[in-house]
């Protein structure tokens, strides 16, 4: 016999007054960042970009909100400590012109970012450099649209794409000119990032179609001077684009440093920032570097008298506490600075100082240091090489670093050396302007001249040397240095911010 079903009794509701505030629902999904980048630290390195794309996005990823990516080429010369952790993820045909290239996917998570590495064994497994190869347009062509048909394979959509230097600018040219159509892509939107203008990505105009495969609709763009030109069509092309510094940002505006691209600058004022650079003060800390002589902290500098008295005797100079050590650590490229070096080193090196060179470059300033340190053995040593073990050892145990660029985008070496105590002298030109500012005993962190100009930076060194014979005022500005917050922490606010719009 059916039984008599029940009419549920209804829940009585909280009766919420009119006063009180309702709760707040927060719906929140992480933001999706991605980089495209040549070359990254710690896995493979030969300059700025590298420290870059090794700490922005770790930096980034610190913050719980961000959900950060990097995708990389797969170079032969990574180190296999690190390749050996690769995990396969998938393959696919990539168009380059007329062609389809085998492309495969490898990822590893490292100190919270996901990195995808772009393998295709003819393209980026070959011996020495990561560039100058003949194929360098075909090979970063290929690269860019590997890499966004990866984020349709991994199901990786971001909503911001992070592109650097003209290797990853054809990135920009493809999402906004062809991958628009999908809507998934069309939702991306594009930071631009230039490292150094000097490098602009210029192919003849046969490779537009033959190589790139670029439709005719967006010519006006991407040519430049009767030839391809990838930075230009990038800043065209992106919703935003930014420098390395404030300075930079500033100084690309004029003929002078843009290298031809001023009037494409002015043009996209709108949308250029220009944010600082940082450092990775966990890797380059003193106190914990394990590459040096000793350790030390601004709190205790006993470390950094050993480390130099052990790098005079490791390059053969005479060990004396009271004579300054100045160090250069660079590219021995003109843009460097380097001719003012050269036009002022016998009046530099008539004083009582002791000169270090670590670099590579051209041939003529390679030779030349050499007959330098030749001819004034005991007070000058010059190393011909990239050797990241005897940096360290020179930044910790140097007293001075010189770095009198001509032009400097940026510059992490006036960083690094603060952190380790090595009082900077630089021109005051895009970051080292941003970055160094000229004691006067008040305040300042380092020691600066604006004119390019051999006897300028004469003076300011004889001024840093002055400093250095006195104690007080050395140990002052030597803890003003170390001091100075170079970390990616607002740096990553910044672009936090220019994310946001």
């Amino acid at each position: 016999m059916a039984t008599k079903m029940e009419k549920p009794k209804a829940k009585k509701l909280p009766v919420v007054k009119k006063t009180e505030k309702l709760p707040e629902i927060k719906i929140t999904e992480k933001k999706k960042i991605v980089f495209f980048g040549s070359e990254a630290a710690p896995f493979i390195a030969t300059g700025g970009l590298a420290d870059v794309l090794g700490s922005l996005p770790k930096a980034l990823a610190k913050n719980k909100d961000n959900d950060v990516s990097v995708i990389l080429p797969l170079y032969g010369n990574i180190s296999l400590e690190y390749k050996s952790q690769f995990k396969f993820l998938t393959n696919y045909n990539v168009s380059v012109g007329w062609r389809w290239q085998y492309c495969g996917v490898f990822f590893f998570e490292y100190e919270g970012v996901k990195f995808y590495f772009i393998d295709n064994e003819y393209y980026f497994r070959r011996e020495g450099n990561i560039y100058g190869f003949y194929d360098d347009g075909e090979r970063f062509a290929f690269f860019s649209r590997a890499a966004l048909d990866a984020l349709s394979r991994l199901d990786i959509y971001p909503d911001i794409l992070h592109c650097n230097d003209w290797q990853t600018a054809a990135s920009i040219v493809y999402l906004k000119g062809m991958y628009y159509r999908d809507e998934k892509y069309r939702r991306i939107k594009t930071v631009f990032t230039i490292h150094n203008i000097e490098y602009q990505g210029v192919f003849g105009m046969d490779t537009y179609e033959s190589l790139f495969g670029f439709p005719e609709s967006i010519k006006q763009f991407v040519e430049f001077g009767g030839n391809v030109n990838l930075v230009k069509a990038a800043i065209e092309m992106t919703d935003i684009v930014s420098t390395v510094s404030p300075t930079y940002a500033e100084e690309l505006k004029s003929p002078y440093y843009a290298c031809g691209l001023e009037n494409i600058i002015n043009r996209n004022a709108h949308k250029l920032h220009g944010i600082l650079n940082g450092i990775d003060t966990e890797v380059y800390n003193p106190a914990t570097d394990k590459y040096i002589f000793k350790n030390y902290s601004v709190k205790d500098l006993s470390g950094k008298a050993v480390c130099k008295a052990e790098l005079q005797k490791l390059l053969g100079l005479p060990m004396r506490a009271d004579v300054p050590v100045i160090a250069v650590i660079s590219r021995l490229v003109q843009h460097k600075g380097l001719d003012l070096i050269k036009s002022s080193i016998e009046s530099l090196l008539s004083s009582d100082v002791q000169l270090v060179i670590l670099g590579k470059g051209e041939i003529s300033y390679e030779n030349f240091f050499i007959n330098v340190a030749r001819s004034y053995s005991g007070k000058c040593a010059a190393v011909i090489a990239y050797n990241q073990d005897l940096s360290r050892k020179i930044y910790s145990g140097a007293d001075i670093f010189l770095m009198p660029s001509r032009s400097e985008p940026c510059g992490l070496s006036q960083m690094i050396a603060s952190r380790y105590g090595t009082v900077p002298v630089v021109r005051e030109t895009g970051g080292l302007n941003d970055s160094i500012k000229a004691y006067t005993g008040d305040g300042g962190n380092g020691f600066t001249f604006r004119d390019y100009n051999a006897h300028d930076m004469l003076y300011v060194i004889n001024e840093a040397v002055r400093t250095f014979r006195d104690p007080a005022k050395w140990q002052d500005v030597r803890a003003r240095a170390m001091n100075t917050d170079f970390s990616w922490k607002a740096s990553a606010e910044k672009y936090m911010q220019i994310y946001a719009e």
